[in-house]
């Protein structure tokens, strides 16, 4: 039986040691796989870091030994572990890129993907405000000055709707529409590319209205100057 060609031809590229131009490559594909612009830019700074890492010293191989050698590097600075799982993951998804262009060896890709993460220990509690604490933060724009007015308009968008920043940054009128008697913000765009619908309490509907009377905006971003 005849062997694929091409499955040869991509085996004799298969490599050990990346150089910089195929660590690039490699960056280059996993972020393209990627449609949000907030993992992109997480993956870009944690595979810069790693490959800062991996060229500053003669490399054996792009291997299972040099990844768990960099996690030993992360917890030696104390990094906390959901930052360092999100470092080697990221070193996971280059060497799958690097093995599926045929820039790595496939056992040395399936070697790194086998490297473990750091377990998480406690109860991650978050640092989240009270009613009394949201509510002076929502104050404390002065309302008789028009920024103060906007600072207060878009406080109680992401209080009360839980909008991300970049959410609140790319919002538009024509994203708030009324259905059913109540006020709701219609195929927001958020992380991951999901869209989703997003009530709006009346008491943020005033608000905004009344900053965007005194504004004079009826059209554009909400966040727009």
């Amino acid at each position: 039986m005849k062997q694929n060609p091409r499955s040869n031809s991509n085996r004799k590229k298969a490599k050990t040691v990346l150089r910089l131009p195929d660590l690039e490559f490699a960056k280059a594909a996993v972020l393209n796989s990627l449609t949000s612009l907030d993992a992109q830019r997480g993956y870009r700074h944690a595979i810069d870091e790693f490959v800062d890492w991996y060229c500053s010293e003669p490399r054996l191989a792009f291997n299972r030994i040099v990844v768990l050698r960099y996690r030993s590097y992360l917890e030696t600075r104390q990094l906390a572990s959901g930052t360092i799982n999100l470092r080697l993951g990221a070193v996971r998804r280059l060497a799958y890129e690097a093995a599926d262009s045929g820039l790595l060896s496939s056992d040395l890709a399936a070697g790194i993907r086998r490297v473990k993460g750091v377990k998480k220990l406690g109860v991650r509690l978050g640092n989240w405000l009270t009613a009394e604490q949201g509510q002076a933060l929502w104050q404390a724009p002065d309302i008789h000055r028009m920024k103060g007015k906007r600072d207060r308009a878009l406080l109680a968008l992401l209080l009360a709707c839980g909008l991300r920043r970049h959410e609140a940054v790319s919002l538009r009128l024509d994203h708030l529409q009324q259905r059913e008697d109540h006020w709701a913000i219609v195929d927001l765009l958020g992380k991951g590319g999901h869209i989703r619908t997003v009530p709006i309490p009346d008491w943020v509907i005033a608000e905004l209205n009344g900053w965007l009377s005194a504004a004079g905006i009826d059209r554009g971003r909400i966040s727009a100057k």
